[in-house]
């Protein structure tokens, strides 16, 4: 099946239920929607001459014009490279060639990069009036190519089909809300990750989608528009939920249906404060890209109070927890040879189902390692208790993980080595109560040279993303290496 379904048969049933809103006003019906749907897919066919199977980027922030262009995509049979709208252009471009994308839509003019503005004449002139039927799709075709940084902080492309996206969707359905028209989803979080994903179920169910105003996450924004639309969901990454939750407009709302939370850990703490403001309408899930959204979940009932559980060592054990295996997915916690491991041992944390990625764009050996044996290897650190509550005891990897955005330090270490008086350096996270962590550099300079931090934040900021620079630069004598020469980054994370 198609995912672009998802869309097309909810406006046959209900041509004029509200599809999208811009803030608290309703600006699409689902019948227009799909018509606009339609009427791209033409030009991107006919127009553009993209054939099914080619790439086709989305580098835009959260706007109405995201869905048209994603859902026409694949009405078109092509892939979406949906791309993080903080990406500096030049880790755009990079995207672009890697994926060999044959066309990238943004809002307005991108420097360096060729690009459609999806608010130009060009861009309406690129819908025909002539009716298009769907492409003929098969389930394992790839839907969405969803960029993630690797082992060696090289991005790579996961390649999630059809497949992979309806499974997802039908266990949004089994583990976390049954939905139905009238019911609201809020886009605080970028349309290019997770609340893009969980679009689809809302799409599937008739509910409207809601753009927030704001080109960021504003917590009294947010707020607002739990109140001015009903039943509203939202994926938040746990520092947003830490916004809310800190804000000045933070009150109980009574059309709040369920928010959603993951892609880092969330203290316990911050977990009670959100049951005590929010009530049991949370949901905590672990997936990563390769496996979008989907691996376990801790559902609303298990974030219940009781009477004193706030105290309770086990209700407590179970908010640090990442629940259990979704529907339909096996998660296992294996040994360096891949061998089961028994509940309470520490482990590298494998999951199987049919959400798992196909693999990666072009790139067979990553693949291979990532993919063996059948499992998804995630690179992340945990254990299983006798029940099977997975709880994240640490990353195998590097990863530094930033208001729910990845950042891997080899990234920004290479281009901190680009200065000709950095001798050398290592990136590290260090814990921060907004942002879950933040980025520190501790750098060697050249004997004989005055560094200032002020050069080196120029130096990011003209090559990566705004929100991957550091956050502190550590100028010291020396790095801790052992025997091999290899930094001890353990040893620098305890010098913070």
């Amino acid at each position: 099946m198609n995912v672009v379904e998802f869309l097309l048969s909810t406006a046959r049933r209900m041509p004029d239920a509200p599809a999208v809103a811009l803030g608290s006003r309703t600006v699409m019906s689902y019948a227009r929607l799909a018509a606009r749907v339609t009427q791209l897919s033409g030009g991107l066919r006919t127009k553009l001459g993209l054939e099914p199977g080619e790439r086709v980027a989305l580098y835009m922030q959260n706007c109405v014009e995201y869905f048209e262009v994603l859902f026409a995509i694949w009405h078109a049979g092509l892939v979406a490279v949906p791309v993080n709208a903080k990406l500096h252009a030049r880790e755009l471009a990079w995207i672009l060639e890697n994926a060999g994308a044959k066309a990238c839509f943004a809002l307005g003019e991108v420097e360096g990069v060729e690009c459609i503005d999806a608010r130009s004449r060009a861009f309406e002139a690129l819908h025909l009036d002539a009716a298009h039927t769907p492409a003929e799709i098969h389930p394992d075709d790839t839907a969405w190519l969803f960029y993630t940084s690797g082992t060696t902080g090289t991005p790579k492309g996961a390649m999630l089909t059809h497949r992979n996206l309806l499974f997802a969707t039908q266990a949004y359905y089994a583990d976390i809300d049954r939905l139905f028209p009238g019911d609201s989803i809020l886009h605080a979080a970028p349309l290019s990750h997770g609340s893009g994903l969980y679009a689809l179920p809302h799409f599937a169910s008739g509910a409207l989608n809601v753009i927030p105003e704001s080109s960021g996450f504003e917590a009294a924004e947010v707020f607002e528009l739990i109140d001015a639309h009903r039943n509203v969901s939202f994926f938040a990454a746990p520092t947003m939920v830490v916004r809310l939750l800190g804000s000045p407009a933070a009150r109980p709302v009574p059309n709040l249906k369920t928010i959603t939370y993951g892609g880092a850990p969330m203290y316990v703490a911050d977990a009670v404060r959100a049951i005590d403001l929010f009530g049991p309408r949370l949901y905590q899930l672990f997936g990563q890209g390769e496996s979008p959204m989907t691996i376990t979940g801790l559902p609303q009932s298990l974030h219940a109070m009781h009477g004193d559980e706030r105290n309770d060592p086990r209700f407590l054990e179970r908010l640090a927890s990442c629940g259990f295996a979704r529907t339909g997915v096996e998660v296992r916690v294996v040994d360096d040879e891949d061998r089961d491991l028994p509940p309470g041992e520490v482990g590298e944390i494998l999951t199987r189902s049919d959400c798992v990625m196909s693999g990666y764009w072009q790139n067979a050996e990553a693949t291979a390692r990532t993919l063996r044996g059948g499992w998804l290897h995630t690179g992340d650190v945990g254990s299983l208790d006798e029940q099977g509550f997975l709880t994240i005891r640490d990353r195998s990897k590097d990863m530094i993980i930033s208001g729910g955005s990845n950042i891997y330090p080899r990234e920004i270490e290479e281009v901190l080595l680009r200065h000709a008086d950095v001798a050398e350096c290592s990136v590290v996270g260090r814990p921060h109560p907004e942002w879950g962590e933040e980025v520190v550099a501790f750098i060697v300079s050249r004997p004989g040279t005055a560094l200032k931090p002020q050069v080196l934040d120029e130096l990011c900021l003209a090559n990566i993303a705004r929100f991957k620079r550091p956050k502190d630069y550590r100028f010291v004598e020396a790095l801790p290496k052992n025997y091999y020469g290899k930094v001890l980054k353990t040893d620098l994370r305890k010098l913070l």
